[in-house]
């Protein structure tokens, strides 16, 4: 059994990302601990457990229960129940503060993402967080990043190279085409608040994608080539690249993740159980080593 350490904002982490992790972790034998800017109990973005507010109308009071395009864009059956199970996790509700936190105490690290601007720049941006990544890496120990959680370990700067902890990985992470389809599908159907599924955005001089996760994510990298999509003569090729297609626990067939010695990595939560599954293997290779 291996302790983990799952890092989470306040706020808005994606439900499926965080919760289908902690599940499959926990039913493998792995120990779960939470952390939190403040110690206290995380929330998940809520459209995305609910999808309550993401069709045209979500807007109106009488209507916004009405669902439609939420419910395709909703984290699926197997991820709500996970969350569901999930809130009533000792581990959950008694976070650690990041403050507390020392590398040395754990076997991994897991990096859930999220979108969501108002919540997830808090992680994103944390110097903490930050140079608690990068002792994960310095030390050789096993990572998991996925969606904008691969976002973090991109700004993250190893101490004994000065350069990303990326720098000479292979990598995917959340993908322009992936990102740019939900922007555009929320500037219809969410116009109120058209950026929802933009955690960052353009300024006027910076070409279209400049600050999406995909280029970012890549800037960091030693070879743009170690940027990783899906290939595209991939046994089911379209349903990878669909942005509606999720794994279960079933069929993982929908997800592609990308693994480079003790560091996986995966696009959003379509890929979680798949990605879930492949770190948990993962920690049981370092058990074995010991």
């Amino acid at each position: 059994m291996a302790k983990i350490l799952i890092p989470l904002p306040s706020r808005d982490a994606d439900p499926s990302e965080v919760a289908v992790s902690w599940q499959i972790l926990r039913n493998d034998g792995h120990e779960i601990v939470f952390a939190t800017p403040d110690g206290h109990p995380a929330s998940a973005d809520e459209m995305m457990l609910s999808g309550v507010g993401l069709d045209p109308w979500g807007w109106l009071p009488g209507l916004r229960q009405l669902r439609v395009v939420g419910l395709i864009l909703r984290a699926n059956g197997d991820a709500r129940k996970a969350y569901a199970t999930m809130l009533k996790d000792t581990a959950f509700c008694a976070p650690l503060r990041w403050d507390e936190l020392d590398a040395a105490d754990y076997a991994g690290l897991l990096l859930p993402g999220g979108h969501r601007a108002r919540g997830m720049r808090e992680y994103l941006e944390s110097p903490l967080l930050q140079g608690i990544v990068a002792a994960f890496f310095d030390a050789g120990k096993p990572v998991a990043a996925i969606c904008h959680g691969v976002l973090l370990a991109a700004r993250s700067r190893s101490k004994l190279s000065g350069k990303s902890v990326l720098f000479g990985k292979r990598t995917t992470a959340l993908t322009w085409v992936l990102e740019k389809k939900a922007w555009t599908t929320a500037r219809i159907t969410r116009f109120w608040d058209p950026h929802y599924y933009r955690t960052y955005n353009e300024s006027a001089d910076q070409p279209s994608g400049y600050m999406s996760v995909q280029q970012e994510v890549t800037r960091a990298l030693a070879d743009p080539a170690d940027f990783k999509d899906v290939p595209r003569d991939a046994k089911d090729y379209a349903r990878k690249t669909s942005g509606i297609a999720r794994d279960s626990v079933k069929d993982d067939s929908p997800a592609f993740v990308v693994r480079d010695g003790n560091y996986v990595s995966a696009r959003w939560p379509g890929d979680v159980h798949r990605f879930a599954r492949e770190f948990s293997a993962m920690l049981g290779e370092k058990d074995s080593c010991v």
